[in-house]
């Protein structure tokens, strides 16, 4: 019989929905049920694509054993951590603290009221290899809880109260934090094999982008350097799939051959920022093929009907994980024949031995060069292939944060290559995400089988305003600024603490949880709070009247004093930071009368603040009646210029189009 999730629309919800085990979804029926019935809660939290979470609904969760002492007593809640990052974070923070360290599936013991005792990940069913057994720990749970539950009791008191987060003093932002950043970014630099510190190796896109920066404002090569081996070590290996393209969600070993297999579409809109900026600074087609690529798989098998973006893709294949993406030596030369197929697996170490589990990941690491586009034509029937061979399940919920971060990737990809598939990918995104997660200004996680999920959190408006700004940036169309302009107005009433500074997660509106965290550390994608640090500086230079007067510098001076210990996990906030104390460009442009703008974003810097007048002003006139540009950096400002004279003036500008 299904359980009380079987009308809920997350997919991670649905795959329990028929569990043996009487699972809730997070709310006031589950809590009230344990209070009734005098039960602990037994709270397990997951996301449909995450390989642990398969296993141990298999070993237990379908475990007509299990079931039965979870529901004699205990009352088990399950929760999608993509629709509801703040429960996530809340317990996560818990578990963190039980066992100093964190993951999923994330289970949770705790009272109705929602007091934790007891945390930990992944739990087999019996005891092995050191991790107890899920059987004998809930066996034991319910003995103290009946025996001795005042040491229970007291043990959530005592972990809540450490919980209720303590910030740090808001500090002075200045530039000695990203010095302090970029030293740690060099100290754990893994020279052989790219990235940072030992597996496992998340690709972290944005601190990449930060050692981007870094070069192209101060000309620092070591930051290069270290980012363009990790971005071509990172394509080079198992991470990248080389014959449906897109990149994996980690790297479990140090070379970046063996991936965890599940594709999320934050990482890869994340990635195609990364190698855009690449290209950017240095020409190197092969960034620019690279961007290119993840954007043809997301298009390609990560696009709804309606132009939203879907989730994630699994990393099992029939219950392996891994199975859909690796091949042996006779498959490939089958399908292509024998001396094609023998020349294909030179060039992507597909051997008899095998890289993985007797089998091989397609990879460049041995490879002389990875920039050969022979073997494009061979890709679709591979594809084709596997995809017969083995399903692939794909989480088809439209994400607002995710979807907001591939839009800005997509309009970052447009002014690389002029290419408007990318921008009308982006645009058509965008109505989809005002059509199905927007009420008004009031945003909504997600949406999926006709229905939105919960109330936005802090994340969906900084990274729908983010996504609006990139709009702008690739069109300057001003419909675009204006509605980022209100979005940020309602996160500043919602979200922000007028006392201490910051943004909460979640809004004043919302359920109020446990605690009412602000998360700021960037983690594998930038913290709402940093994110909505970079679009308030952008904003602030493009609208200032749009931001309230002094919210720039408070949230940078919060931001900075939560980034005194360990700066390198701000690299968001530090982007933001550092385009405040070094501004990029600001051009004003005064157009002539019917004067087509629309190619002039592939002519600007990428960073540049670019305001469009619809007529000339005080201080911004036509000059011999052609379109004028007033183009100022920092409180310096040069005379105005005409189209020809700007492109004169960027080809010499330090970094505009070759990192020289």
């Amino acid at each position: 019989m299904p359980n009380h999730l079987n009308n809920e629309t997350s997919p991670y919800l649905l795959q329990h929905a028929e569990n043996p085990v009487d699972w809730y979804p997070w709310g006031e029926a589950a809590f009230r049920k344990a209070r009734e019935e005098d039960k602990p809660v037994f709270l397990s939290i997951g996301y449909s694509t995450c390989h642990w979470c398969h296993v141990m609904a298999h070993e237990s969760f379908e475990d007509p054993e299990i079931a039965e002492i979870l529901n004699r007593y205990y009352i088990s809640v399950k929760v999608d951590k993509e629709e509801r990052p703040d429960i996530d974070h809340i317990y996560m923070a818990v578990c963190q603290a039980f066992t100093g360290s964190g993951g999923w599936p994330t289970s949770v013991w705790m009272t109705w009221d929602q007091k934790p005792f007891f945390a930990g990940t992944y739990f087999p069913k019996t005891a092995r290899g050191g991790s107890p057994g899920l059987r004998e720990l809930l066996m034991r749970i319910h003995q103290q809880w009946e025996t001795n539950r005042a040491a229970l009791l007291r043990s959530a008191e005592t972990v809540t109260a450490f919980l209720r987060e303590v910030h740090p003093a808001p500090a002075q932002a200045d530039g000695a934090l990203a010095d302090k950043a970029a030293d740690w970014y060099r100290e754990h630099f893994d020279v052989a094999f790219g990235g940072f510190g030992p597996a496992p190796k998340f690709p972290a896109p944005h601190n990449l982008l930060f050692l981007l920066q870094r070069y192209e404002k101060h000309g620092d090569r070591e930051a290069l350097c270290m980012a363009e081996i990790t971005l071509e070590r990172m394509y080079a290996g198992g991470l990248f799939d080389h014959i449906g393209y897109g990149f994996c969600r980690y790297s479990t070993d140090r070379a970046y051959l063996v991936p965890h297999f599940e594709k999320m579409l934050c990482d890869n809109a994340l990635l195609i920022l990364a190698y855009c900026k690449a290209w950017e600074l240095t020409a190197r087609p092969l960034y620019r093929d690279i961007a290119e690529k993840t954007a043809e798989y997301v298009l390609r098998e990560m696009t709804g009907p309606d132009g939203g973006f879907y989730n994630a893709q699994d990393a099992d294949s029939e219950g392996e994980e891994g199975r859909y993406y690796v091949f042996t030596p006779s498959e490939i030369t089958r399908l292509l024949g024998e001396r094609d197929g023998t020349t294909f697996c030179a060039r992507f170490g597909i051997t008899e031995a095998g890289n993985f589990a007797g089998k091989s990941i397609p990879n460049l690491l041995e490879a002389d060069t990875l920039e050969d586009s022979r073997f494009d034509a061979m890709l679709p029937a591979l594809r084709d292939y596997r995809k017969r061979r083995a399903r692939l399940q794909t989480d088809d919920k439209i994400l607002t944060f995710w979807n907001a971060l591939m839009i800005a990737a997509l309009c970052r990809l447009y002014r690389c290559t002029q290419d408007v598939r990318y921008l009308e990918a982006a645009r058509r995104a965008q109505r989809c995400v005002e059509d199905t997660l927007c009420r008004g200004d009031m945003l909504f996680v997600s949406f999926r089988a006709g229905r939105p999920g919960t109330p936005g959190f802090l994340e969906d408006y900084a990274g729908y305003s983010f996504a609006l700004l990139s709009l702008y940036d690739a069109t300057l169309d001003r419909q675009y600024l204006r509605r980022g302009a209100e979005l940020v107005k309602t996160a500043a009433s919602q979200f922000y603490d007028p006392e201490h500074g910051g943004f909460y997660l979640y809004a004043r509106e919302q359920e109020a949880l446990l605690f009412r965290p602000k998360a700021c550390y960037d983690g594998a994608v930038p913290s709402g709070n940093s994110l909505m640090a970079y679009v308030l500086v952008r904003l602030r230079s493009l609208i200032p009247e749009a931001v309230e007067k002094g919210l720039v510098e408070k949230q940078l001076s919060f931001l900075a004093g939560e980034a005194q210990g360990h700066p390198a996990g701000f690299a968001m906030f530090l982007l933001a930071l550092s385009d405040v104390l070094e501004p990029p460009l600001q051009i004003t442009v005064v157009p002539a009368a019917g004067e087509d703008l629309r190619a002039l974003p592939f002519l600007l810097p990428s960073d540049a603040l670019v305001q469009v007048l619809e007529h000339p002003a005080e201080g911004y006139r036509l000059i011999q009646s052609k379109t004028t540009f007033y183009v100022c950096r920092g409180h310096t400002c040069l005379p105005p210029m005409d189209k020809a004279q700007l492109s004169d003036f960027l080809g010499r500008e330090p970094n505009s189009t070759t990192g020289e």
